[in-house]
């Protein structure tokens, strides 16, 4: 048939050569006749198609064949296929679809293989609490929570959020292999949401981060997020930076944690404590929170920098904890402040032990008869303006233990400045 075919094509004139405008029927009939008797001509090719050209023409004329054939190969596949079509040979048509392998963008691979390189890094951690059965009084081990982390260094320290781990009894952190592994609370840090696990895994699995700087990040630069939400399989984000210098409050503590990465990489719960990558695969920050009323990923997350985490890390490695300097006061909200018609932290309470209760600062207290009598308010620390609480935190990140500070109050109609000795914050249990 396929010989036929040609011969249609080389001869002129034909009923194939003419537009497919009869029923499918008719051009069957047609296409037997074709196959049963070759057309006659100079150019006809036998039945056979394995005699070549040249052995049943003259030269002349089979080199006047084989340029038009040549020049006709790429017509000729597309006009055999379409007849193959036709004429209902599916078989035939098929043997002429080639598929395009796929190829991507160099963008694509390059985020591909940031992918491939950092998912041995990332962990799923899972948090253990115990739980009594009401009915046979067993005391049982019931998962409350799940997060992600990733491997600090060799030593088998894991960086996760704070928020992943508390309350936990137990937690056990699944590698990239599937391996799980019991592990210990190295330390956190309640007011930045950072956390320190350690666990006893051969060194050859794992694969700690590079770790990067977030000073110089810039918004719109690309940032990916990877998570192992459900200890399964890898996830991946992309998105870019869409703000900087961020401030959130700590789930734990309430206190402000400063210039955070805002991105819109989508971070769902379970991708919490993961890492937050640039387009070189070094770690900028550590995935932390999400602002949406639904819970899931609104466009809005926030990460909480490198430069910050670095220095809480290394602190909870070598001390367990972190050595952060307080005033030791309790202060009233910001809105009672603001409903006296004030600017300032109203403190309600200095603890004679403290440091603020030791240099003479005054609590809120009641009189005889029941009288409110409000306690110093705090207007400024080493001259820079404490307008609220986040104002105020904000001084003492800044500040070193066994540091002076001097503290200015509104103590009735008056002003007064008094030096306090800021001391460390007392250890969490």
């Amino acid at each position: 048939m396929a010989a036929a075919a040609t011969a249609c094509f080389l001869s002129g004139p034909s009923p194939l050569a003419r537009p497919l405008s009869r029923p499918r029927h008719s051009l069957r009939r047609l296409a037997r006749a074709a196959a049963a008797r070759p057309p006659a001509g100079p150019l006809a090719l036998p039945a056979s198609p394995r005699r070549p050209l040249r052995d049943l023409v003259p030269g002349p004329v089979a080199e006047a064949a084989r340029r038009a054939l040549a020049a006709a190969a790429g017509p000729l596949v597309v006009a055999l296929a379409s007849a193959a079509l036709v004429l209902g040979d599916a078989g035939a048509a098929s043997a002429f679809v080639v598929a395009t392998p796929r190829k991507l963008q160099a963008d694509e691979l390059a985020t591909v293989r940031l992918f491939k390189d950092n998912t041995p890094s990332v962990v799923y951690i899972t948090n253990l609490a115990v739980r009594q059965d009401a009915f046979t009084l067993d005391v049982l081990e019931v998962p409350q929570g799940s997060g992600s982390g990733f491997v600090w260094d060799k030593l088998g320290h894991i960086v996760t959020n704070f928020h992943v781990i508390r309350g936990a009894s137990d937690l056990r952190v699944t590698l990239a292999d599937q391996s799980v592994y019991e592990a210990q609370v190295v330390g956190f840090d309640q007011d930045k949401d950072v956390a320190v696990l350690s666990i006893e895994a051969p060194k050859d699995k794992l694969r700690p981060l590079p770790v990067g700087v977030s000073a110089d990040l810039l918004v719109g630069q690309k940032v990916y997020a990877i998570g192992n939400p459900f200890g399964l399989d890898h996830t991946l984000t992309t998105g870019v930076i869409s703000g900087l210098r961020r401030e959130i409050s700590s789930a734990a503590t309430g206190r402000p944690i400063q210039d955070v990465i805002q991105t819109d990489a989508a971070i769902n719960p379970g991708n919490s404590g993961g890492p937050l990558l640039d387009s070189s695969g070094n770690l900028i920050g550590v995935n932390t929170a999400i602002y949406s009323p639904s819970g899931a990923s609104s466009g809005v997350g926030f990460s909480i920098p490198v430069d910050t985490v670095g220095g809480i890390v290394d602190q909870l490695i070598q001390f367990g904890k972190v050595t952060r300097p307080i005033l030791g006061i309790k202060f009233a909200p910001d809105q009672s402040v603001e409903q006296l018609g004030l600017s300032g932290v109203l403190v309600l309470d200095a603890p004679p032990n403290g440091p603020a209760g030791k240099a003479g600062l005054q609590s809120t207290k009641r009189d005889a008869y029941g009288r409110l009598i409000l306690g110093d308010i705090i207007t400024s620390v080493n001259g820079t303006k404490v307008a609220n609480g986040s104002d105020l935190y904000r001084i003492l990140d800044q500040c070193k233990v066994g540091e002076t500070v001097t503290v200015e109050v509104l103590r009735g109609d008056k002003k007064e400045k008094i030096a306090v000795v800021l001391e460390p914050k007392l250890d969490e249990t």
